[in-house]
């Protein structure tokens, strides 16, 4: 186990072959947790970081992972949405190995803090089923209370809200070339998430050589989430978007295969680092500062939303949008990559009408004769 996992001396013991697993204390069993995700940096990166805050949390305290409790999970939860003390848990993004590293840049958000009760909850769920803990206190729950059935499709933007992006879009400086670097890959990569509904991972790990004709036609093969390969296809006015960026770059109109140009560059200037990836994080705050833009000159009505969305709206979008215009809702549910069809039909808004329009001629009163 690397040395960002705190001190084992409080950790517990296992008898010989108790265990599926040989680990002989909590680092260990955490190691080989990880291990199993060898395959996906992401998902790796993730999960060490929460773990890691976890089990820091647990030494202030004394505590190894067989004394946790549920209210130790309750009590991780209040600190995770306010680290205190502060000055000894929070601080600026420094590298892992530096002397004031601090494992939080502030509170967490509700989504942040449910994520990392969800990461530990298939933690204690590993070493449980490994019969290296005798439970797991993620898994008591209060009783849940009755679902309410949404559409689950608020987070997308409206006609009206994606005029004012595509706006904003076009309206971004471009007095210099440095300027006009940032303009065309901001319209690409806003191109690009909205006509194929990709997530930002997936772009941030795409190369130019990813997309490919097959019998005239163009595809974008998405290596995905949790591993899964799929060949998206590629609209004519997103070739078209790619052609036009790569044109930009100095590249040829078509991509040749295996090229291993990132499907979004760094602007770096003309240098040999030109072709440089953006990350996954960069990708968002190009994203979010476009919104941001948009909102300034949006109608007030839209600017709330347009403040609140994400480069995964866009995603709902793409899938909101295509049914709107009449894409089946299988096909659209083979593009995005859903698992299952009740996942993409939450953005079938025409169901939703449908059954309104179906309805509002009811009476409770009999017609007159």
């Amino acid at each position: 186990m690397p040395a960002l996992l705190p001190s084992t001396d409080l950790a517990r013991q296992r008898a010989p072959g108790a265990a599926l697993i040989g680990a002989c204390d909590d680092a260990e069993a955490v190691a080989l947790w990880l291990a199993e995700h060898h395959d996906s940096p992401r998902t790796l990166a993730s999960y060490r970081k929460e773990t890691e805050r976890f089990l820091l949390w647990l030494a202030e305290r004394g505590r190894g992972l067989s004394g946790v409790l549920r209210d130790d999970v309750l009590a991780y939860q209040a600190f995770l949405a306010d680290p205190q003390p502060a000055w000894r848990w929070v601080g600026p993004s420094r590298p892992r190995e530096h002397a004031e590293w601090k494992p939080f840049g502030g509170p967490l958000s509700p989504g942040s803090v449910r994520h990392s009760v969800t990461v530990l909850g298939a933690l204690f769920a590993y070493l449980n089923d490994a019969a290296y803990l005798a439970g797991n206190p993620f898994r008591l729950k209060k009783r849940r209370q009755s679902a309410v059935r949404t559409t689950g499709a608020e987070r997308h933007l409206d006609k009206d809200c994606w005029q004012t992006v595509l706006t904003t879009l076009d309206a971004l400086p471009a007095d210099t070339a440095r300027e006009r670097d940032h303009a065309e890959r901001a319209r690409w990569l806003f191109a690009l998430l909205y006509l194929s509904g990709a997530r930002r991972s997936e772009i941030a790990d795409a190369k130019m050589g990813d997309w490919f004709e097959r019998r005239g036609r163009w595809w974008w093969r998405i290596h995905g989430k949790g591993g899964v390969t799929a060949d998206v296809p590629v609209a004519d006015s997103l070739f078209s978007a790619l052609t036009r960026y790569r044109a930009r770059l100095g590249l040829a109109a078509r991509p040749l295969p295996g090229e291993d140009v990132p499907l979004v560059c760094r602007v770096t200037g003309r240098g040999a680092r030109r072709f440089a990836p953006l990350s996954d994080k960069a990708i968002y705050l190009i994203v979010k500062t476009v919104f941001a833009r948009a909102a300034e000159t949006a109608p007030a009505d839209k600017r709330e939303t347009l403040l609140a969305a994400t480069t995964h709206w866009l995603r709902h979008t793409a899938a909101s949008h295509q049914l709107d215009a009449g894409v089946p809702l299988l096909l659209v549910s083979q593009n995005l990559r859903h698992a299952s069809l009740q996942t993409t039909r939450r953005y079938l808004h025409s169901e939703d009408d449908a059954r309104h329009e179906a309805s509002r001629g009811l009476d409770w009163r009999p017609a007159e004769p």
